[in-house]
């Protein structure tokens, strides 16, 4: 880098990132070769503060991270997100795979990692069942099956119908005409 070349944010995250993976492992004799770790910022994900993909042909595990949940984030909490992929790296290096069972749930446990990540982004639709006793609800960031065919799904509590309301604009629908209705509706505003 030259002196007129500036930071940027992904080169910040990415260098704490790593900073504090070096303390954890070994802080915490963290089993990983970060020699076969590699790093990513994304700008586009919207759902998942971070992901642990695997190269199993290179024995390379690669850590995303995203930009939007760093800037959300306080970095007590992007730590956090930082700690839980280290774990699907550890299991990836030593197993060859990784989940969310049990063997994670330890390793997680044992490093103050959590098992899911506070949402950074609001929903772009929310799932809500039309049972007067059910409270259920859910949300979706993209345009699912569940979101755009509601007739063909049921109520993940009781079993029952559900609506699915467009959260910018309130609109709702209950089938997949009611979708292709509600998104003509609203032209760009979609």
């Amino acid at each position: 880098m030259t002196d007129g070349d500036a930071l940027t944010i992904d080169d910040e995250i990415l260098a704490r990132a790593r900073i504090h993976a070096r303390e954890v492992v070994d802080e915490q004799d963290l089993e990983i070769d970060l020699s076969a770790l590699e790093w990513e910022v994304s700008a586009r994900a919207k759902r998942r503060a971070g992901a642990c993909r695997w190269n199993a042909r290179r024995e390379v595990a690669t850590i995303v991270l995203t930009r939007r949940a760093y800037e959300r984030y306080d970095w007590t909490e992007f730590a956090a997100v930082v700690r839980h992929e280290l774990v699907h790296a550890w299991e990836f290096q030593r197993f060859g795979e990784s989940g969310h069972g049990p063997r994670f749930h330890e390793k997680a446990a044992a490093l103050e990692a959590p098992r899911h990540c506070r949402s950074f982004a609001e929903p772009r639709y929310v799932l809500r069942c039309l049972e007067a006793d059910c409270e259920w609800t859910a949300t979706r960031h993209r345009a699912s099956k569940p979101v755009t065919a509601p007739d063909r799904y049921r109520c993940g509590a009781c079993g029952g119908s559900y609506e699915v309301e467009h959260a910018d604009s309130g609109r709702t629908w209950t089938t997949s005409s009611g979708y292709g209705g509600a998104k003509s509706a609203l032209g760009e505003e979609w």
